[in-house]
């Protein structure tokens, strides 16, 4: 006899059984996370079955390819906001897999840059485009005046917890 497969809840969905027990804001949190989190999951999804690359490595070459003349690790680290152990390891799988090379800086010999190699830059256009329709399918339910609208309430809150982030640091700080 077959097994029922467990179903799974989302945090959100939790949530909104019990709405009196939590504030609009947790509830807005939640349904921004699941949103991420499904969007997210889809896009890991479609590259691993699609080109068999994880979604740190697109995200790696992504930034290599708006930056040609290369980056340092210290740069990507900042850009992809990853600790420089998690992207040492990312950048030699791409180094062995010759899609990303190590240059020397013209400016400082001391200093090591990554980027992409000419098929490097291949694969990651191929993978673009196609990441660029998975998304628009993503968002097909949403039209364009939705998404202009949805864009300025974000920037309204990514201003807001910006705002809330630096507050709790100038009081925190002597």
């Amino acid at each position: 006899m077959d097994q029922p497969r467990p179903v799974f809840i989302d945090s959100e969905t939790v949530v909104s059984e019990r709405p009196r027990d939590h504030k609009d804001e947790l509830r807005l949190w939640l349904r921004l996370l699941t949103c991420t989190t499904l969007v997210e999951d889809n896009i890991r999804s479609r590259l691993r079955a699609r080109f068999d690359v994880t979604l740190p490595r697109f995200d790696l070459m992504a930034q290599l390819h708006k930056t040609p003349q290369g980056m340092t690790l210290g740069q990507l680290s900042s850009r992809m906001m990853v600790s420089n152990g998690n992207l040492t390891a990312l950048v030699e799988r791409l180094v062995d897999a010759r899609q990303i090379e190590r240059r020397v800086s013209e400016t400082d010999r001391r200093v090591v840059q990554v980027a992409l190699t000419p098929s490097g830059e291949t694969a990651f256009a191929d993978m673009a485009r196609e990441h660029g329709d998975w998304i628009a399918g993503l968002f097909a339910g949403l039209s364009e005046a939705e998404i202009e609208q949805l864009m300025r309430l974000l920037d309204k809150l990514k201003t807001s917890a910006r705002s809330a982030m630096q507050a709790a640091r100038d009081r925190t700080e002597p």
